[in-house]
């Protein structure tokens, strides 16, 4: 997507920072190296188990994991193996936009449960899996709200996805950036479970173009259905993503905790650029990630109130109906920039509507 160079792009879900040193001398030094064939996981998965375990507690088996290009193709990839033809998905909107079509493409079908009050609807997910889909896509932490699902809410979800015979597919690549006051609980950490976790450093350490995820089975019986994903599928990984995500998981968290302390302020800021130039519009900090869902229903401008921001803001913000019906009269604003970016988003907003 591209707009004019007066445009303010606020809608691209990367950050507005620097690479982590860390990361940018491991592929520099690659480089330098000549190191540039395809992709092997090395020694990622083992990486990530201990970034794991010191971010949330979780010891997963690096021998459950599979490398994959990203968390999407993954989960394309799964439904076709771990579910039939026709089978009922389930996603919760407003959710991530690539879900909508992601699931057609693997030959299944969207079942949408919306969110209630921004929590996850129980009684409608027991509805649906009764009602016969096989499968639940989990976006945790949420996007667009930023919400992290708390421990009971998921053994419940667990305990409905057990009882009905669900996959559960949980997207966690916003995981590693759970800010201050919220605690990322992993689905697979909550026992041996018919899941499957999938996780990169792309988001929370900005390497999405390089092409490099992870695939966590919940039990060794998924690991070993595992198997059937595609042999050539690692390879559409980046080897340079493969040896970036490795630095990040084993020597990126001073980088990540300096991270996460700007976005917990960015977070704070909007709530008082809105207050200040736009109290109509609802905002409930994320809590976690770079994105703000920001609930313009107040301000009259329709279904698509991202279009007003752009037309006469020449601010870009992403549509909240793409996220799926509930995003009417929604939209997200990244915050992973500067304050002074952040400010000026908010003041051309307020000014597509004064």
């Amino acid at each position: 997507m591209e707009h004019p160079p007066d445009v303010l792009p606020a809608f691209v879900a990367e950050m507005d920072v620097a690479l982590a040193p860390v990361i940018r001398d491991a592929v520099v030094e690659a480089i330098e190296l000549g190191d540039v064939g395809y992709a092997e996981p090395g020694g990622l998965h083992h990486a990530y188990a201990g970034f794991a375990q010191r971010r949330f507690g979780w010891s997963p088996d690096p021998a459950r994991m599979r490398l994959i290009p990203d968390v999407m193709a993954g989960i394309v990839e799964l439904l076709r193996i771990l579910t039939e033809p026709g089978d009922g998905v389930v996603i919760t909107p407003p959710v991530y936009p690539p879900f909508f079509d992601g699931i057609p493409e693997a030959g299944r079908r969207v079942v949408e449960v919306p969110l209630a009050g921004g929590e996850l609807d129980l009684d409608g997910l027991a509805a649906a899996f009764t009602a016969g889909s096989r499968a639940f896509v989990l976006c945790n932490p949420h996007n667009p709200t930023g919400r992290v699902a708390d421990r009971a809410e998921l053994e419940a979800v667990a305990e409905l996805a057990e009882r009905h015979g669900v996959l559960v597919l949980s997207d966690e690549i916003h995981a590693p950036l759970a800010l201050p006051g919220a605690r990322h609980t992993p689905f697979a950490a909550l026992g041996e479970r018919r899941c499957v976790v999938l996780t990169s450093a792309s988001k929370a350490f900005n390497t999405a173009g390089l092409k490099c995820a992870v695939a966590i089975a919940g039990s060794d019986a998924v690991a070993r259905e595992l198997r059937r994903l595609p042999a050539e599928l690692p390879y559409r990984a980046g080897l340079l993503g493969v040896i970036a995500a490795q630095a990040a998981f084993e020597h990126g968290d001073a980088w990540l905790d300096e991270l996460l302390v700007a976005l917990d302020a960015n977070r704070r800021t909007l709530g008082e650029l809105l207050e200040r130039h736009l109290p109509q519009i609802g905002y409930e900090p994320p809590e976690a990630g770079f994105l703000a869902w920001l609930d313009c229903r107040a301000l009259g401008l329709g279904d698509d109130p991202a279009a007003t921001f752009l037309a006469r803001g020449r601010v870009a913000l992403v549509s909240g109906p793409t996220f799926g019906a509930p995003g009417r009269g929604f939209a997200r604003l990244n915050i992973g920039t500067s304050e002074a970016l952040l400010a000026e988003a908010v003041e051309r907003m307020a000014a597509a509507v004064a």
